[in-house]
């Protein structure tokens, strides 16, 4: 599947002179597809950085954006052999490396991995708030929703667009504040490109393992505490008693 909108491009300098001044035209192909009819190829030139004339292969000619690109946009409309050169392009340049992009990359796809956990809510609407994050996952498209007891959840959630992780990989996530119950069940789901089924991860509102070892370990430090304090105290009683008390004149 591939995003809304996608490009590549290819540049040609052909004029730099150490005075700064360059002229230089660009190749570029914008689709939402493979289909013909998703495809434009583009033909930009510029100089210094300002676009003057162009070929369209929706428009199938050339278009002008200042005076001298509007008499170049006419010359090259004439040119015999010209616009017919230009619009083979889409097919011969665009189309060749979209099919070969598609192939290679963009009907891929990486199932995404998903972790739960709570956090204190920045309103007091709820007193608890879960954060389902879902990552490294591609294509861009996915959706991410909470259950509560079997129950699509509509309401206090809030979720982040799809954040690019520069890597073809994408991250997001969403939040959900509540109010809990007892005995309840509260799920993330995730629906994506990559997965047969939803990914449905269920929210155990026991202390994860590294916060019960934390505990395990403050605990057993406590209790050390204890016995070394109450055997100090039996050495002490027992040395106490062990005294041989001289009276003073």
């Amino acid at each position: 599947m591939a995003s809304s909108f996608l490009s590549f491009s290819l540049l040609f300098l052909a004029v730099y002179t150490a005075d700064g001044f360059r002229n230089f035209y660009l190749f570029r192909c914008d689709f939402n597809s493979s289909k013909p009819n998703d495809i434009e190829f583009i033909l930009s030139w510029y100089y210094n950085k300002l676009e003057f004339t162009r070929f369209s292969s929706s428009l199938g000619k050339y278009v002008g954006y200042t005076e001298y690109g509007v008499k170049q946009a006419d010359y090259w409309n004439n040119l015999p052999g010209e616009l017919s050169t230009r619009r083979a392009e889409k097919d011969r340049y665009c189309k060749h490396n979209i099919d070969i992009d598609y192939q290679v990359a963009l009907t891929k796809s990486a199932q995404p991995y998903v972790k739960l956990r709570s956090l204190t809510p920045p309103s007091g609407n709820h007193p608890a708030m879960l954060v389902c994050s879902v990552f490294d996952f591609y294509p861009k498209r996915i959706r991410v929703s909470w259950t509560r007891d079997g129950q699509e959840v509509s309401s206090d959630v809030t979720s982040t667009d799809e954040l690019a992780d520069a890597d073809w990989y994408y991250q997001v996530h969403s939040h959900l504040e509540y109010t809990p119950r007892s005995g309840e069940k509260i799920s993330c789901v995730v629906e994506h490109a990559s997965l047969n089924k939803p990914l449905v991860t269920d929210w155990d509102p026991s202390l994860p393992e590294s916060e019960r070892n934390k505990i395990a370990i403050g605990a057993s430090g406590l209790i050390l505490g204890l016995i070394l304090s109450l055997a100090g105290f039996i050495y002490y009683r027992r040395k106490a008693r062990g005294r041989i008390l001289v009276p003073t004149n």
